[in-house]
């Protein structure tokens, strides 16, 4: 599964690479906390929704492809592909913004208030389960589904490129594609801008269904969504939304954290993290065939990680004793697993071990509050 891992790998790269840059360039003007919960929020729990829409799209394209495509010519079948995707993200964007029950998913990516590449892979954890529906169209027009996920990729790392904070305007092809200029003006903190500029990959969508909006506004402005600020940690940031559109009662402590997480300790947590969601979606993919004891405790451990980091990053004392409780299991996992003897996964494991440890007895947390 390498090639499901590649963009995976190559994402964090550059978003940790941008970050490393302006952190340089404006000289630690950057909030790791919140590169770190961008990169925490939606990426692990993610994975199993995202192979949800892969296996919906799979069991749509093999029962009701309507062979619309039949005998069309592999270019013109890759070109209605790339076409047939934005236009479904673009109303599936659209609607996201129109619908309350909708907006609970996505109002979780406008809470960044950094327009940076780490705001790009911001997202719920039932992003993907929301998209289901809008890339249909490709199944019942019958593309296949490894054309499906490859268009996928390319339009996610288009969108990905789309938040720099660092790229300019791009000539011309401000008229045909969907550019970092575009895509701030959806991120500003007023309704005029932000529900403007819904498209994807091709701006074209936009200036066609009147929702185009040219230029930042000329008075000061920020970037977010007005209302309460988003939860740290990724449990509360992904479901408090739908508790209040629901109205139910459940609340996450409004009380200030216990102490400050510091940056260095979140970042090394974090990356230890990816490293087993690297190694899962290595193992396992997006499949649900065959889904064994092994993988359902690992998927638990990512799942559970990510949450102790984000209660972590609140200052919450309960956050030092899962992400305990989560390195000190993963080496018991691997014992667990027949061929999970490599040198590899031993050096992560002890990372780990290590990190937990020293997170318990005091390394990297500071005595005032964190959040609240």
């Amino acid at each position: 599964m390498i090639d499901l891992v590649i963009p995976i790998v190559f994402m964090l790269l550059v978003v940790l690479g941008e970050a490393l840059w302006l952190q340089w360039r404006r000289q630690g003007s950057v909030d790791w906390h919140d590169v770190i919960f961008n990169l925490n929020s939606g990426h692990i729990m993610l994975w199993l929704f995202r192979g949800l829409e892969i296996a919906c799209y799979g069991y749509v394209v093999t029962h009701f492809n309507q062979g619309w495509l039949d005998g069309w010519p592999p270019v013109l079948m890759w070109l209605f592909a790339i076409l047939a995707w934005d236009f479904g993200f673009y109303w599936l964007h659209r609607l996201h913004h129109r619908f309350r029950l909708l907006w609970a998913v996505h109002v979780v990516h406008h809470q960044g208030e950094h327009f940076n590449l780490s705001l790009g892979v911001r997202n719920s954890w039932y992003s993907s389960l929301t998209s289901i529906p809008f890339f249909m169209l490709l199944a019942l027009a019958g593309v296949p589904l490894s054309v499906f996920i490859t268009v996928s990729i390319l339009h996610y790392s288009i969108q990905l490129f789309n938040h720099n904070s660092v790229t300019p305007k791009l000539g011309f092809l401000e008229h045909i594609l969907v550019t970092p200029a575009h895509h701030r003006v959806h991120h500003v903190k007023d309704l005029a801008y932000s529900n403007r500029n819904f498209g994807g990959s091709f701006i074209f969508w936009d200036k066609l269904f009147g929702t185009f909006c040219p230029a930042l506004p000329t008075e000061p402005f920020t970037y977010g969504v007005r209302g309460d600020k988003s939860s740290a940690n990724p449990f509360w940031a992904s479901n408090l939304p739908f508790m209040r559109y629901f109205k139910l009662p459940f609340q996450p402590s409004s009380k200030g954290g216990h102490f400050r997480c510091s940056a260095g300790c979140l970042v090394s947590g974090a990356m230890l993290l990816f490293a087993l969601v690297l190694g899962y979606v290595y193992r396992f993919g997006y499949g649900y065939g065959g889904v064994t004891g092994e993988q359902a405790a690992l998927f638990v451990l990512l799942a559970a990680g990510a949450i102790a980091l984000g209660g972590m990053a609140e200052g919450r004392r309960w956050g030092v004793g899962v992400w305990l409780l989560v390195t000190l299991a993963f080496p018991l996992w691997l014992l667990s697993v027949p061929d999970g003897q490599s040198a590899l996964w031993w050096g992560v494991a002890g990372a780990m071990v290590l990190h937990g440890c020293a997170v318990a007895v005091g390394w990297g947390r500071q005595k005032e509050a964190a959040y609240g």
